[in-house]
């Protein structure tokens, strides 16, 4: 770190001669993300991220959203705990442009359909019509690009963006906002681990005077990519001698494309039998996976070796699709029935709600089952109680014994851990003057925080 340590803070506000900055979620915990920033010069309010909460916690941003009152939305990418409230804030108003990647633009709108079908049980014509919406308000930005944002009124100093990859998911972006009196404030958004397969390493941004960076992962390090990988070959070999299914709650974008290259590695190598079942059984995951393929460009150096080498790290023969809600259900008693070996890859990653539900339900209680989380499990979600080693739990208002294996590999993280946050912040030269700490839990983000101020 330099010698000059910036001014850490956490979860505050901030309000200065040039900008407030209001955190309407995000801010105390891991989800929730939605950022206003007022921009006293040019009078411009920007909304950075729009995000749900997950878990059984009920504070939504919605409920301090005037969406009238904002003039434009930057989203950093398009997991719905980022951009999950984008209807409630259109319902509100909202009638701005929508800035965001390429990609993230693509992906917006398949997540957005699930989560009104799931949560609102809103039928397809309705649904169809807020997706609309939103594609003719989003512009989309190339990254390392600056858009000069049209101030409120004419004659008044322009603000720029610009998108920086943030290596978390498939379009994923930092954002670096521009002021009229040239300072720079920079959101990270959720920030990718480093030494990644599938997609680059984030790269810091060459300046920074105020930075709000996530803290996900303050307080701990991950295993390596090669760690990560013997780890799921050990289990999956364990678990073939006792039979059983190998259960992997994963979030449809990120976490199922990194287990899937890595599953295919180990194909590949010979170190998995190439008569296992490999089956991904989430229509949404499936979808997701074919954007991945599509912007290809965007895959980092090894993986695009891989395809120059004709193989297919997401798309190979023993990855078995299920489409079907029957074809889900049947395989679920199968597996329950039988006991067979089978890798099932399902979402939701924290296991609350969808398809990984039934599994848990029907296998939960089998020994020779195993579980593997490869991704944060926020508080008060199913996906922490298991995690968390709870011998009985509540699912659906029944309760499930846990007899089965409980794995954690932190190595599949899409989050930036401890190292990596601090090796972001050291790359921003001259130093940040102010870092301000958000999208973490309060002894993460005090570790961290700890961290920055006593390199």
């Amino acid at each position: 770190m330099p010698n000059t340590s910036p001014n850490t803070s956490l979860n505050t506000s901030l309000n200065t001669d040039t900008l407030t900055v209001t955190h309407h979620g995000g801010y105390q915990t891991v989800t929730g993300s939605c950022h206003q920033v007022d921009i006293k010069t040019s009078g411009l309010r920007l909304l950075i991220d729009c995000g749900q909460y997950q878990g059984d916690d009920a504070r939504e941003a919605r409920v301090n959203l005037n969406g009238k009152r904002i003039d434009a939305l930057i989203l950093t990418h398009a997991h719905i705990d980022h951009c999950g409230l984008l209807p409630w804030l259109l319902a509100a108003g909202f009638n701005g442009p929508i800035y965001c990647t390429e990609a993230t633009a693509a992906l917006v709108p398949l997540l957005i359909d699930d989560t009104l079908k799931l949560q609102l049980n809103m039928d397809y014509g309705h649904r169809q019509r807020v997706i609309e919406r939103i594609r003719q308000l989003t512009v989309t930005l190339p990254y390392n690009s600056w858009h000069r944002l049209k101030p409120k009124q004419k004659g008044q100093p322009a603000t720029y963006l610009r998108l920086q990859p943030a290596g978390h998911i498939l379009g994923s972006a930092y954002v670096e906002l521009k002021l009229p009196d040239e300072q720079r404030v920079v959101f990270s958004g959720d920030l990718g681990p480093s030494n990644t397969p599938l997609l680059p390493d984030p790269t810091p941004p060459s300046r920074a005077d105020i930075l709000f960076l996530e803290s996900t992962y303050g307080d701990k390090t991950h295993e390596s990519v090669a760690t990560r990988a013997q780890r799921l070959e050990a289990i999956i070999q364990r678990s073939l001698e006792d039979g059983g299914a190998i259960l992997i709650p994963a979030f449809s974008v990120g976490r199922t494309q990194e287990l899937l290259f890595d599953i295919e590695q180990l194909i590949h190598q010979k170190q998995l039998d190439d008569t296992l079942p490999i089956i991904l059984d989430s229509p949404m995951a499936q979808k997701v996976t074919r954007h991945y393929r599509q912007f290809k460009k965007l895959w980092s150096k090894e993986a695009k070796t891989k395809l120059n080498q004709h193989r297919h790290p997401l798309a190979f023969e023993q990855c078995i699709t299920i489409d079907e809600h029957s074809q889900h259900i049947a395989l679920v008693n199968r597996l329950k029935q039988t006991g067979e070996p089978a890798i099932v890859v399902a979402a939701s990653g924290m296991c609350q709600g969808g398809r990984i539900m039934n599994y848990l339900t029907a296998l939960l209680e089998d020994k020779r089952t195993d579980v593997i989380f490869a991704g944060y499990q926020a508080q008060q979600t199913l996906g922490r109680d298991i995690q968390q080693g709870n011998q009985q739990v509540w699912i659906d208002n029944t309760p499930v014994t846990v007899n089965a294996q409980i794995h954690t590999i932190s190595g599949y993280s899409a989050h930036a851990d401890q190292n990596d946050l601090v090796n972001f912040v050291q790359g921003i030269q001259p130093p940040p003057k102010q870092i301000h700490l958000i999208h973490g839990e309060p002894d993460s983000q005090r570790e961290l925080a700890a961290l920055l101020r006593n390199p």
